[in-house]
């Protein structure tokens, strides 16, 4: 996993980083700031800390662009309009211009695709199949909603040294738009589950969210080991969407094992600004997700710990 290309992952859970400074929503982030993440930045991020970490500070943030790393994601073709059916398919290509045929399992699957509307909303989480012959990964796909979309290809090519890369691309789809305005929420229902989050996101400085699964006012202890976790997070950074697919840190849960109802993340964002929050779990063989919009404040370098 590329350090300049993650969000840092520490203690029990994980870090919620994003790189460089900046300006957002009108607040110039202290130099200071960004050199006190730089410094926690060096923290193990699944097996990876030292120089990753520190090269974290020196790279832009991840998920923002179509090549990174000598890999280029080639257009994708997809349905032009809300309710048309049809193929979701692309190629990651190498420096020479090659599909890459070969990957490295992570997280369960050779390559996570996260597909989003630029407002947040839309969010889906798949795995299309690989075409070995051609480098095609593709599923069927069909549109709900109209707008404009960001496609990531998050994945780790073949090799023993080979570190996680993350593409995107941008789709407009057709049709009428209802855009929605990300309001900070720290509840969520899904499919008759009750999520909540507990804690503060604030730049410059660790602290601990805790996301609580409830059905029917009963904490559900049921959480079901998924993609090798029993809870899965994708954060994006509302206004420039830089993305992170990460997992708790920890041992892989066994199978048949459960979990819940509390799911316990050391987050902490080195910028001030609007965060938007998917958390995937699992139960009874059924995956959900959860959508919650945190602000993270501005800390000070003496908070960081």
């Amino acid at each position: 996993m590329r350090a300049g290309a993650r969000l840092a992952l520490y203690g029990a859970g994980l870090a919620v980083a994003f790189g460089g400074a900046f300006a957002l929503a009108g607040v110039v982030v202290p130099d200071s700031l960004v050199a006190a993440w730089a410094e926690g930045s060096d923290m193990d991020m699944h097996g990876e800390g030292g120089a990753e970490g520190a090269a974290m500070a020196a790279h832009g943030p991840n998920g923002v662009s179509i090549d990174a790393d000598g890999y280029l994601l080639s257009p994708v073709t997809a349905p032009g309009a809300v309710g048309e059916a049809g193929e979701l398919r692309f190629q990651v290509l190498d420096a020479s211009g090659h599909p890459v045929t070969e990957y490295t399992t992570s997280h369960e699957r050779e390559l996570h695709t996260i597909v989003v509307r630029s407002d947040g909303a839309g969010f889906r989480h798949v795995h299309p199949a690989l075409d070995a012959a051609s480098g095609t990964w593709s599923l069927p796909w069909t549109w709900d909603e109209a707008g404009s979309y960001r496609l990531y290809a998050d994945f780790t090519p073949a090799g023993d040294d080979a570190e996680g890369v993350t593409l995107t691309r941008t789709l407009d789809v057709a049709g009428e738009l209802n855009p929605v305005t990300a309001e900070p929420t720290r509840r969520s229902e899904v499919d008759g589950f009750v999520v909540t989050i507990d804690g503060e996101l604030t730049a410059g400085a660790s602290s601990e969210l805790t996301l609580t699964v409830e059905r029917d006012g009963t904490p559900v202890t049921g959480l079901e080991p998924y993609l090798g976790a029993f809870g899965h997070l994708v954060a994006l950074r509302e206004g420039d969407l830089a993305f992170l697919h990460v997992h708790p840190e920890g041992e892989e849960p066994e199978a048949g094992s459960t979990g819940g109802p509390e799911i316990a993340f050391a987050a902490s964002a080195p910028t001030p600004g609007r965060y938007l929050l998917y958390l995937d779990f699992q139960v009874d063989g059924a995956v959900h997700t959860a959508e919650f919009v945190i602000d993270a404040s501005v800390g000070t370098a003496g908070e960081a710990h």
